[in-house]
């Protein structure tokens, strides 16, 4: 009897112990302390700013146009320049990489480094960002929000050993609480996280996702009241004939959307190819975002005042067109000069005045059939995000987590789907794949194409090769083929520079041809010019040039101006090893699970 007892306490014990180990149950457990350190972060940002916000302008609301309009026109021109001075300062002597960080870094980290981040370069990316909007930056805070809350997630990751695929797990947790916690959106945080960084709905990265969301949001609701972003008033779509209207909604933010992405990247140009030395290019920045806060306050800082006000239909049209100009230039130079923000907000805004504008004129044009024009201020909002985020499905949540009403969501997918498919079709790519493929990194492939850039064509190649004098004769090529255990040749001139390559399809017409011997020598009957890798190209360089040109195998040269030979790399020496790459990638994202 007391055998059979502890036989009973000994199998409750493994089973209890096997409980608590299994991964989705650590990785649940992980997801509430990454919501609340998310969500908490979340907060702690918006006190932060609103903290600098009183340093520069003497209030914290988030009423800023209208308080920022009663300042002198010189409080306006020189808090910018100011605060962009110590953000600048900030990136020369502190800032690792010397630039801002956000969402664009989460989705590298997530796809090329197991979800790793540096905690230290988490804490001073938050402290450029909240300067940055603190001082009147025209950006968003949601972008540092889902960083730094990406970041706390990692640093948990980290300290409790968890594989990279789990890692990246807790990642998509904290960027989903960060969203959540800005929003007050719980299902729009999951979504993005999952449409965004983790690329996939597996169930195993689904449910501690959707926990660390619903604690984002009960943290927020419990310290900041249940309130959404926007208070939007109640809409009502007049008649199902609006509908093309909302489709061609979808097309002009499209055409907004790349406006603004392409005035960003070629902001950031401008400030690159000038002579100004990094530390001095915010305060630059900064002084031309207070000229034009002089005129439209409505640019400074995150704006959702003024994105409110266009929902309430409370601004004339002049002055919603005016506004689109002047905050995407804003935008622009603010990003582009170095301050650290996010295009979330901006993108809400500048959609917000592009939908009240359309709604403005369709309403003048047919007034029976023309809905508010706050309601197509929502409609645009969503189709100008969607496809600058490249997060259609978390857009179109939010709006419907903030409306609560099925019509306004139907015109908002409408739109969405439109604008997105037109951004997609000329740009091919979201603001922050942009981002990313502009500092030479692509996240196509994930970790095992990663391993193939690298990976450099030394670390693969092969000693063993032949090379021919452009003077071999065809008998000496024939013995070559007859006693060498090699394919192919390759073919040099008198000063040893890679000239031609030959294999037994270039020379079966002639070899064995009498009379040629004396007549056609390796230069002849080798193919001129062949493709090759130097030897530092990275192996998704070679596999590319052998897809290409067809060939079996590359010579491998030690620089392009002198050709030398030194190696071979083989075909299906990079297929090994991008297969490996492969099934490491496998093994890591099944790992336990």
């Amino acid at each position: 009897m007391r055998a059979s007892r502890r036989t009973l306490k000994r199998r409750f014990l493994v089973r209890w112990y096997r409980f608590w180990r299994n991964d989705q149950v650590v990785l649940s457990a992980l997801a509430i302390l990454a919501g609340a350190a998310a969500a908490y972060a979340a907060i702690g940002f918006r006190l932060a700013l609103q903290g600098v916000q009183f340093l520069f302008y003497g209030f914290s609301s988030e009423r800023v146009h209208t308080l920022a309009s009663q300042l002198d026109w010189w409080h306006l021109l020189l808090a910018p320049a100011g605060g962009g001075l110590l953000i600048g300062l900030f990136l020369r002597y502190v800032m690792p990489g010397q630039r801002a960080q956000g969402v664009a870094q989460v989705i590298e980290a997530g796809a090329l480094s197991g979800g790793r981040m540096s905690l230290n370069q988490g804490l001073a990316a938050v402290a450029v960002s909240v300067t940055s909007l603190g001082v009147g930056g025209s950006a968003g805070r949601e972008g540092p929000m889902v960083h730094f809350g990406a970041v706390l997630a990692s640093a948990i990751a980290r300290r409790t050993h968890l594989s990279p695929s789990l890692a990246l797990t807790l990642l998509g947790c904290g960027v989903a609480a960060g969203v959540a916690a800005s929003f007050n959106a719980p299902i729009a945080g999951v979504f993005f996280a999952l449409e965004v960084v983790i690329g996939h709905y597996a169930l195993h990265a689904f449910s501690p996702i959707v926990i660390a969301s619903v604690v984002g949001t009960l943290v927020s609701r419990l310290h900041l009241g249940d309130f959404p972003a926007f208070i939007v008033p109640e809409y009502s779509i007049v008649s199902f004939l609006e509908f093309p209207a909302f489709l061609l909604l979808g097309l002009l933010c499209a055409a907004i959307a790349l406006i603004f992405m392409w005035s960003i990247m070629v902001a950031s140009d401008v400030a690159e190819r000038s002579k100004a030395p990094i530390w001095l290019r915010p305060a630059v920045g900064g002084l031309l975002v207070g000229a034009i806060a002089i005129f439209f306050p409505q640019v400074l800082g995150v704006g959702y005042e003024a994105t409110d006000g266009a929902l309430k239909a409370a601004f004339p049209l002049w002055l919603l067109v005016a506004l689109i100009v002047a905050k995407t230039t804003a935008t622009a130079i603010t990003l582009g000069s170095g301050f650290g923000g996010g295009v979330f907000s901006p993108s809400l805004f500048i959609g917000a005045m592009a939908g009240g504008a359309f709604g403005m004129v369709a309403a003048a044009i047919s007034p029976e059939l023309a809905s508010s024009p706050g309601l197509y201020a929502m409609v645009g909002m969503g189709a100008v995000a969607g496809p600058v985020l490249g997060a259609p499905i978390s857009t179109i949540l939010i709006v419907f987590e903030l409306t609560g009403d099925y019509g306004v969501t139907v015109a908002t997918m409408i739109a969405v789907s439109v604008a997105s498919v037109v951004v997609h079709e000329v740009l091919g790519k979201s603001f922050f794949i942009w981002l990313l493929e502009r500092r030479g990194l692509s996240i196509k492939g994930g970790r095992a194409r990663q391993l193939l850039r690298s990976a450099r064509a030394r670390d693969l190649m092969s000693a063993e090769f032949v090379t021919l004098p452009e003077g071999a004769t065809m008998a000496s090529i024939r013995e070559l083929f007859r006693n060498s255990p090699e394919t192919g040749f390759f073919v040099i001139d008198e000063e040893g520079r890679l000239s031609g390559a030959l294999s037994f399809a270039d020379v079966k017409d002639v070899a064995f041809e009498a009379g040629l011997d004396d007549l056609i020598n390796a230069r002849d009957a080798a193919r001129a010019n062949p493709a090759f890798v130097e030897a530092g190209d990275n192996l998704e360089r070679a596999l590319a040039l052998m897809d290409a040109s067809g060939d079996d195998h590359l010579a491998v040269v030690d620089n392009i101006a002198d050709r030398r030979v030194i190696g071979i790399l083989h075909h299906r020496a990079v297929l090994r090893e991008y297969n490996r790459a492969l099934l490491k990638a496998h093994d890591e994202e099944h790992d336990n699970i």
